[in-house]
């Protein structure tokens, strides 16, 4: 008998059988009333029992195969909520976190090629005007976290969009690079989305180039060509307009506007007679000329020729003209009638194309 009780004991230890609710109303019958206790007499010490306190809310079951059930069942449950969450983990491996970040947290990277005039243009104004109108840049640009400075972030690429939202007072929209990422693969990432946007210029270009070249980052221009992909050619040809020297380089409106095939024909003119190409330098320095007509005076030679007057056009008949004067601006004419006779659109669209013709000029 002793050794089944043990046994019962052991299994049922731990187990919790709820207590019923006493009756608020029901008189203590006579027999269940407490014994009273005797002057003299020892209280007697109150039965110990095995069973936890009984569990709120909700009936536990009573017996010990309906508290496994009930076990399993609630493992079952965790099983399936970890088996959702991991799908949905599943879904996002590999992406980068997005989250929107304070502007001032962001400090550009030492490989940034922005001119500071290319906050200045009209393109840059547009872009500002939009992530304003939306709320935010909804292109993200893409950050890496600085390990010796928690909650600051290096700009990989996004220069534009972090300087908009910067002004404009307004968290930036950023893709933050979980995994290491070395200065070579922040310059060529940096590189490969400059090309796809295709809005650096060719001096922005060579000033990158040629600040990887002077930290080191790259031993040779070959090397540097490799990694972006680049041909070495290409690569030469961005360079010899950030070399060009600073007083050449202040006589156009904006470096942002010197071609590869202007800094060829420079160099070439340095190297045979570089004296003379820096005296004429100092005469069209704050002249504010077009590039073309500022490359012909320091090559030394005459002012470039008025360009002749090219036809707007609009379905095969000319619509007015387009002339564009030695300092640069350009005048457009329409012949009478035209606003009249022509649709806006294509109206519009004929003065654009004329337009791109005179650039193409410099």
């Amino acid at each position: 008998m002793a050794s089944t009780r043990k046994r019962l004991e052991a299994l049922t230890a731990g187990l919790s059988i709820p207590e019923p609710a006493p009756a608020a109303t029901a008189p203590v019958p006579p027999a269940a009333a407490a014994a009273p206790v005797l002057p003299g007499a020892a209280v007697p010490a109150p039965v110990e029992t095995r069973f936890p306190p009984a569990q709120t809310g909700a009936m536990a079951p009573r017996t010990g195969p309906g508290q496994m059930l009930a076990f399993r069942g609630q493992m079952q449950a965790v099983e399936g909520e970890l088996a959702a969450l991991r799908e949905r983990l599943r879904q996002h491996d590999g992406s980068t976190p997005t989250r929107k970040l304070d502007p001032t947290t962001i400090r550009a990277s030492r490989w940034a090629n922005r001119h500071p005039a290319a906050f200045e243009t009209a393109a840059f104004a547009a872009l500002k005007a939009d992530i304003e109108q939306a709320g935010g840049n909804v292109q993200p640009i893409l950050v890496r976290a600085l390990p010796d400075e928690p909650g600051k972030y290096e700009l990989v690429f996004g220069h534009r969009r972090h300087r908009a939202c910067l002004e404009l007072g307004i968290p930036v929209l950023a893709a933050i690079w979980v995994d290491e990422l070395g200065d070579i693969e922040l310059f060529t990432a940096m590189d490969r989305e400059n090309r796809e946007r295709t809005d650096l210029s060719a001096y922005e270009q060579g000033v990158m180039y040629q600040r990887a070249l002077d930290e080191q980052l790259f031993p040779t221009q070959r090397q540097l060509a490799e990694k972006v992909g680049r041909s070495h050619t290409w690569v030469r040809k961005a360079l010899m307009v950030a070399q060009l020297p600073s007083a050449v380089l202040e006589c156009f409106r904006s470096p942002l506007e010197v071609q590869h095939r202007h800094a060829e024909q420079l160099n070439a003119a340095l190297d045979k007679d570089r004296r003379s190409v820096l005296k004429r330098a100092e005469k069209v320095r704050g002249q504010k000329l077009a590039p073309a007509a500022v490359v012909a005076r320091l090559l030394g030679l005459e002012a470039v020729a008025k360009p002749e007057k090219l036809a707007i056009q609009s379905d095969g008949k000319t619509v007015g003209s387009c002339q564009r004067a030695p300092d640069g601006s350009v005048t457009l004419t329409l012949l009478p009638g035209a606003m009249s006779e022509v649709a806006s659109d294509a109206l519009v669209r004929s003065v654009a194309e004329t337009l791109q013709r005179v650039r193409l000029l410099d």
